[in-house]
């Protein structure tokens, strides 16, 4: 049965994933399982994606009621869940004003094009390149894919699309050396994600944003991944103490559901106006009634307090188990965002923690992610670690 299920889904679904062969059938806070009844204790978390756990019972509550009264009417007309949402984002952050997509991808280009549009109206057609980073990730579509800094995200897209120009992550002083009178934007992830949990050193960030500012170059924050929570602050430049001119935000926001949105402040935002930028379903009625939701338990529960104290406590045990185990070369991330360097290739761990009941993944050839939902628990995490150590100590892996 499985077996036929998987030749079905090859022969029908487009190959742009290497999938496990899991089928997934249901899933409850940290827990999934699949059709044959096995379970898993999720460190994946949909990519970073369910915060709040899988099934989280106020999302469906939340969305069911909203479901009951209104799906979709267009952005046409005002809806209440929409600017509910928007006035929690703007309340909540540096911004005034937010627009409403799908993706992160969606909102990564939103925000390339509202970089370009600003200075186009202020007569600087000029500056019109975005100053992107080496092992970036900022989406597939083929502006995003051309601002990724990642060799083998863009390969055989070529031509790639013009504007796009790279510094080293971490390097202020090579971002200020790239930076030139064409350049209208640097866009950068606070942490890097699909780069491997790259972390910046201290300083650098805050550097960041002092040559934008000295260059008169927008900053935008890409904080799909990093943002709602994920590093133990609703987003990550918080704990850097500087604020963006721009910043994009998906994943974690819908809890598993569709949405992304891009967030500016009045004087960039004002550069869209009437037909500049739109999407059909950008901030439907159903989709930000459920956003709104997450975003409330997220406050009122405390999640990201919860987040720093087990995040704290996941990154000791990690740093315990490289003290017993070499093939571990590093040990970074913030919150519930962190990475593992290895001195080996981590698909084999990833598949022997899938046999064992662990869903994690491997975003760079020898580097482990963990990014479980926030309300993971020591107990679950402790499981986690006694799986590794017995993984890390067979003599096949070390």
């Amino acid at each position: 049965m499985k077996d036929e299920f998987i030749k079905q889904a090859e022969s029908v679904i487009a190959t742009t994933y290497k999938r496990f062969p899991v089928i997934i059938e249901g899933g409850r806070g940290c827990t999934l399982w699949d059709t044959e009844g096995n379970e898993y204790t999720d460190f994946v978390a949909g990519i970073a994606v369910c915060n709040l756990g899988h099934a989280a019972p106020e999302i469906s509550r939340a969305l069911t009621r909203q479901a009951d009264k209104l799906f979709h009417v267009s952005n046409l007309y005002y809806t209440v869940p929409q600017v509910d949402l928007a006035t929690w984002l703007v309340e909540h952050s540096f911004a005034d004003r937010v627009f409403f997509c799908n993706s992160g991808a969606e909102a990564n280009e939103a925000a390339i094009k509202l970089a370009r549009k600003y200075f186009n109206d202020r007569g600087q057609t000029q500056r019109h390149r975005i100053l992107a980073l080496e092992l970036s990730f900022h989406g597939r579509t083929f502006a995003t894919l051309s601002a990724t800094g990642q060799e083998k995200i863009r390969k055989g897209f070529d031509p790639i699309l013009n504007g796009f120009d790279f510094a080293p992550f971490d390097d202020a002083d090579a971002l200020r050396n790239s930076i030139n009178d064409t350049t209208c934007a640097v866009i950068i992830e606070p942490i890097q994600g699909e780069g491997g949990i790259r972390c910046p050193s201290p300083g650098y960030i805050e550097a960041v944003r002092k040559i934008c500012d000295e260059t008169h170059t927008l900053l935008i924050f890409d904080e799909v991944q990093t943002g709602i929570g994920r590093t133990g602050r609703l987003f990550a430049h918080e704990h850097f103490g500087v604020k963006p001119d721009i910043m994009t935000l998906a994943k974690a926001l819908g809890n598993g559901l569709p949405i992304g949105a891009m967030l500016a402040k009045e004087e960039v935002a004002s550069a869209f106006q009437p037909g500049s930028h739109a999407s059909t379903f950008g901030g439907t009625p159903l989709i930000t009634a459920a956003a709104l939701e997450v975003l409330r338990v997220m406050e009122r529960e405390n999640v990201m307090g919860h987040c720093r104290e087990v995040g704290a406590y996941f990154k000791d045990r990690l740093l315990d188990l490289q003290k017993r185990h070499p093939v571990i070369t590093e040990v970074r991330g913030l919150g519930l965002m962190i990475g593992m360097s290895l001195s080996v290739e981590g698909t084999p761990i990833v598949n022997a923690c899938l046999e064992k009941g662990f869903l994690i993944n491997s975003p760079q050839e020898k580097v482990l992610r963990f990014v479980p939902p926030l309300i993971i628990t020591k107990h679950k995490i402790d499981a986690l670690i006694e799986c590794l150590d017995e993984i890390f100590a067979k003599k096949q892996i070390n």
